[in-house]
């Protein structure tokens, strides 16, 4: 296993207690004795709102992170979501989302293709400038009137 999977896991253990985890950068750097960035690594790629997860950051001498896991109803998961989302999102972001709303139950399969269908690169193909930005709201609209 490397390193950023065993700091994933052991902030997802913490999580488990009460969706919510409050730590000290260097603290938990120190405690794998890895370098502080490798923390803000595995906290910017893998907690982040695609996955479910929410991260507010004090910094400081007293500085800390904390990350919540979002547990919300289906319709506010979707809005999450769906606020969530700048003007662009690529194919890859868009199949992220899809997955973890597989995983969450929040769509079942035949949604997720109808999804990933409508938003894959091959169908805007022939849109030559901002496609991401069409691509993103294809998705929301879908989104919302999945809501």
């Amino acid at each position: 296993m490397r390193i950023s999977d065993i700091i994933e896991e052991f902030i997802k253990d913490m999580l488990e207690d009460d969706n919510q985890a409050v730590i000290q950068r260097n603290d938990l750097a120190e405690h794998f004795n890895c370098v502080p960035s490798q923390i803000n690594y595995v906290i910017s790629t893998r907690f982040t709102p695609i996955h479910g997860y929410y991260v507010e950051s004090q910094r400081g001498g007293g500085g800390y992170i904390k990350i919540k896991k979002v547990n919300l109803t289906q319709s506010d998961y979707l809005m999450h979501i769906i606020t969530s989302i700048g003007n662009t999102i690529s194919a890859k972001e868009v199949d992220i989302f899809v997955n973890n709303f597989l995983d969450y139950g929040v769509i079942d399969e035949k949604i997720a293709r109808l999804i990933k269908g409508a938003t894959n690169d091959k169908v805007l193909n022939t849109v030559k400038n901002n496609k991401d930005e069409l691509r993103a709201k294809i998705f929301k609209n879908m989104l919302i009137n999945l809501v």
